[in-house]
């Protein structure tokens, strides 16, 4: 992964973004692209009669806040040894982070454990994922280190978005010491079967080993989440499923269970 977008926010999540933003990009010799949205909606207020004004005073608090939280950023990146850049935006987050991954090869992002579904965590999350072609790496708060030498799982059901994932996640797959493909038989139709997974890693020099689980539709998500536990899998491979309803993303069951399970980070795309 040669160019990496972080997102920058002054949250719980901000240091294991940052420590696992900064294993990956030394591991990789690329470039760290720091990411700060301030939304568009954040220093103004409507009035009774639909009129638009800028609160100074919070645009004040917030100007500040932005330039600490830069001069800490900053900071800490002067003393590692990669290459990076720090954009400030003014913008829909989503939006900012969707057009900014354009030439991107991995976005990093918190992973919304805890949040609700209807949460302002969750909604981020899906507009990134399902707006960018850039694959999305969700790390929980917890991580303290991403070792890219480390066991990989890749979860597998024959579906255009897992094979998606699968190729956008190579880069680091090329990286990984251990491989494996988990497949969990629930009677999908038209589905590749995970031998064309692992023959496709083949093709690309990567060495696989495949895992078949059985469970229905309402277990692939604990199923996947035990078989990367059982494997000390350092992060988990897969494709997103979900669609909008009223700009509301709402992803399918697995994914949605994954998201609020996972304790490592989840490599998403769609």
């Amino acid at each position: 992964m040669k160019s990496v977008l972080l997102h920058i926010q002054d949250d719980a999540g901000f240091e294991a973004r940052l420590q696992t933003s900064l294993d990956i990009v030394r591991a990789s010799k690329g470039l760290l692209t720091c990411l700060y949205v301030t939304p568009i909606n954040a220093y103004v207020a409507f009035d009774n009669f639909g009129g638009v004004f800028v609160m100074n005073d919070v645009l004040k608090q917030l100007e500040q806040s932005k330039a600490l939280l830069q001069a800490r950023v900053e900071q800490r990146l002067k003393v590692e040894d990669i290459s990076w850049d720090y954009v400030d935006s003014t913008a829909d987050p989503a939006q900012a982070l969707v057009s900014r991954s354009m030439l991107s090869d991995l976005i990093i992002m918190s992973h919304p454990v805890g949040d609700k579904p209807q949460g302002i965590a969750h909604a981020l999350v899906g507009d990134v994922v399902m707006g960018a072609s850039t694959p999305v790496l969700l790390v929980p708060d917890t991580a303290k280190a991403f070792d890219a030498t480390g066991t990989a799982v890749v979860a597998w059901n024959g579906s255009f978005e897992a094979g998606h994932a699968l190729r956008a996640a190579l880069p680091l797959l090329a990286s990984a010491g251990n491989v494996h493909i988990v497949s969990v038989s629930e009677g999908r139709d038209h589905a590749f079967p995970s031998l064309a997974a692992s023959e496709y890693l083949a093709r690309h020099g990567i060495v696989s080993e495949l895992h078949e689980r059985r469970g229905d539709s309402g277990e692939v998500g604990t199923l996947l989440i035990e078989t990367a536990k059982q494997l000390k899998a350092q992060y988990l491979v897969m494709g997103a499923y979900g669609h909008s309803r009223a700009r509301e993303y709402l992803f399918g069951g697995v994914t949605r269970n994954l998201l609020k399970d996972s304790p490592i980070p989840l490599l998403l795309a769609r």
